[in-house]
């Protein structure tokens, strides 16, 4: 049997008609970039109400959205943001990118999550902001968070790029801090067509210089408020986003109950660790990472017997060489550095059959039961 890490035609393939009608109206418009262009305007108005929030705004990828974000709030050089050093890269390059520096601290060993207590040790005057990411699809503490953020004083920007739907006591992702950034690259649980995010926001005015910022600082033709970027989000992109995202909720609860069957199957296999969810938080599996002892002999048995699974993290950031200036050292965040030796995601896309799903499982406990 073979059972791919990720099968992108299988949800398209319920969809196509739809995707291309939407596509062939935006074509047939013309309209191509415009922030102010019908598609971009309905999906930003949908998805701050799903999300919770009275702003969201589009944007050209998920990695923009965080930089849209920095560059609003004024962030630049000698600034500090504290950021977990067990994510995607462009948490960390945004800080970067911006000319602040990314403080990286240790995270949860059962949630992956940043730590908390990490976080407020790494406080200091310089510190301007606070970025936790809610990883693999499960949101971080954020009761402990916002309130470690309200006694400092500091902004909180969501990393929510693998997250969209994600609640924690009924508060979605993206609505608890004062910013979060989405991604809508093809292998999230609402995937564009190519690269695609957005900014939620609760505050006026920094939703209204977000939206600015991302179109060159423009208030009218030619006339700049900002210096800002060309992180627009194409209309494609949105007309796209637009068809899928009704179909958002019932694909995300597809993956938990994915989750749940390899949980079960997986229970009498004691080597590995199954996935743990925080107390009040619905997670929505972008990825369903096991921590698993002589992960890479167990990923190469896994993948001769045709089933794909990846590595998401293999190198903490503060071990990246582009970081090495900043100083960091091995043994610096000891809990994410043991996670980087040990996870393993296994398939868990919404459209995974039951066959499937027990195959996988079966070649996990056939590799530790030998």
């Amino acid at each position: 049997m073979k059972v791919p890490f990720l099968d992108i035609q299988a949800q398209y393939a319920g969809i196509s008609d739809q995707i291309k009608a939407a596509a062939a109206r935006i074509i047939d418009s013309g309209v191509f970039t415009s922030v102010a262009a019908p598609a971009v305007k309905e999906l930003e108005a949908k998805l701050a109400e799903y999300c919770g929030v009275k702003h969201a705004i589009g944007v050209s990828s998920g990695t923009d959205a965080i930089i849209a974000v920095l560059m609003a709030l004024g962030i630049g050089a000698g600034d500090e943001v504290i950021v977990p050093t067990y994510t995607f890269f462009a948490t960390a390059g945004c800080v970067w990118r911006v000319g602040a520096k990314p403080v990286f601290v240790d995270i949860e060993a059962d949630t992956f999550n940043i730590s908390p207590a990490a976080v407020e040790a790494a406080i200091t005057p310089r510190t301007r902001a606070i970025m936790p990411v809610h990883l693999y699809g499960q949101t971080a503490d954020m009761d402990a968070i916002m309130a470690i953020a309200a006694r400092h004083k500091l902004p909180v920007i969501e990393d929510a790029a693998q997250a969209i739907g994600a609640a924690c006591k009924g508060r979605k992702a993206g609505s608890m801090g004062t910013a979060g950034c989405f991604s809508f690259y093809p292998t999230k649980n609402l995937g564009a067509l190519g690269d695609a995010g957005m900014v939620t926001a609760g505050d006026d005015a920094l939703a209204e210089k977000i939206s600015l910022l991302r179109n060159h600082g423009e208030t009218s033709r030619y006339h700049h408020k900002y210096v800002g970027g060309n992180f627009r989000l194409d209309v494609l992109q949105a007309a796209a986003l637009l068809v899928k995202l009704p179909l958002l909720e019932g694909w995300s609860a597809a993956r938990r109950a994915n989750a749940a069957k390899y949980d079960k199957l997986l229970a009498d296999c004691p080597a590995i660790k199954t996935p743990v969810v925080r107390a009040g938080n619905t997670p929505i599996f972008n990825l369903y990472v096991i921590r698993a002892p002589r992960r890479d002999e167990l990923m190469a048995h896994l993948q001769a017997a045709g089933i794909g699974c990846g590595i998401y993290y293999p190198v903490p950031l503060h071990q990246q060489e582009c970081f090495a200036s900043l100083g960091g050292q091995r043994g610096d965040c000891p809990v994410a550095e043991q996670a980087a030796a040990e996870v393993l995601a296994l398939p868990i896309f919404s459209e995974l059959s039951d066959a499937q799903i027990e195959y996988v499982a079966a070649k996990v406990r056939e590799f530790y039961n030998k």
